[in-house]
């Protein structure tokens, strides 16, 4: 059973999810892509968090920050990667009313944690190299660990908003999300309430969000380049710059992706384009933020080189 009856309307309580394509063929070919990125995804992420617990030399808050990110990368993968990949193998993907509350829950939550996670380590490039002298005093362990504490605050509260908003749609009709995942604007249009209160709860707290954490890393990055641009040495301006390159990709791939869902108008872009978009930011994306920092980072390529060489010297 999926329905339930309330007063005369018939109550959805599970979704159906149509996933990305109905070709067999195709399904299985996703199916085994994205199982490859989810493994490296899970892989990548958790080893870059070992790599930095465990090796002295990165002991650092851009390090630290780098470890917390990877940690919200693997949990914005699962809430929603686990899930599609069984709808690649199943004809009839369900969800139930409860799941879908807490996958779209999840996914807002660990989001929120990435987009502040991303604002805090510009803060940390900016101290960095506009305020060397201070760096140690500005980004101590306390005031790390108070950033960090502020980015779950902000993801609890974005995930309440959304769950809120959830709870308070009524579904009678249609429970076909055409979607490999709970997101919300799918589940507005399958609503048969009144979803303006939902739509406005849901689109201040994203849009809280986001303005804050890109005033910040957009504030951040403007000091850097002032500070960059009036250095004497072409050395040094290269060295400052390299440091703030694998942090600018990743903010630029993050944010990209999300304006292209959030930002642009609707008659833009179709809800198949809206699916491979998603499907970049909340599983491409995640799998690709340790290659990006562990590639052009000679610190973690040195820690890296001295533990595998240790292990083989060991055996």
């Amino acid at each position: 059973m999926d329905s339930w009856v309330y007063g005369n309307h018939t109550a959805v309580t599970e979704f159906i999810l149509l996933g990305l394509t109905d070709d067999p063929v195709l399904r299985v070919v996703l199916f085994l892509i994205i199982l490859c990125i989810y493994l490296v995804t899970i892989s990548g992420n958790l080893s870059t968090i070992i790599l930095i617990r465990i090796s002295s030399q990165l002991h650092h808050p851009m390090y630290f920050f780098l470890s917390h990110l990877a940690f919200a990368d693997m949990g914005y993968s699962s809430s929603v990667t686990p899930n599609m990949l069984v709808n690649f193998l199943v004809e009839k993907n369900a969800i139930s009313y409860l799941g879908c509350a807490i996958q779209l829950s999840s996914a807002a939550f660990f989001g929120t944690i990435e987009c502040f996670i991303l604002a805090a380590m510009a803060y940390d490039r900016f101290v960095a190299i506009c305020n060397p002298l201070l760096y140690s005093t500005k980004m101590s362990t306390r005031i790390c660990v108070q950033f960090l504490l502020v980015a779950h605050i902000a993801g609890v509260l974005n995930a309440i908003s959304y769950t809120i908003s959830f709870f308070s749609l009524f579904f009678c009709g249609p429970n076909r999300v055409n979607h490999f995942f709970c997101d919300f604007d799918p589940l507005i249009e399958l609503s048969c309430s009144d979803a303006s209160v939902p739509i406005a709860v849901s689109s201040f707290s994203v849009g809280s969000i986001v303005v804050v954490t890109v005033f910040v890393i957009a504030v951040s990055y403007i000091y850097i380049l002032i500070t960059i641009l009036k250095m004497c040495s072409s050395e040094g301006r290269h060295k400052a710059f390299s440091t703030c390159t694998s942090h600018l990709t990743a903010v630029t791939l993050f944010y990209g992706t999300i304006t292209f869902i959030y930002v642009m108008p609707k008659s833009s872009s179709s809800t198949d384009q809206n699916k491979v978009v998603s499907v970049f930011y909340m599983v491409v994306i995640p799998m690709l933020n340790p290659l990006i920092y562990s590639l052009r980072n000679k610190e973690i390529k040195g820690a890296l080189n001295k533990r595998l060489g240790r292990k083989i010297f060991s055996l």
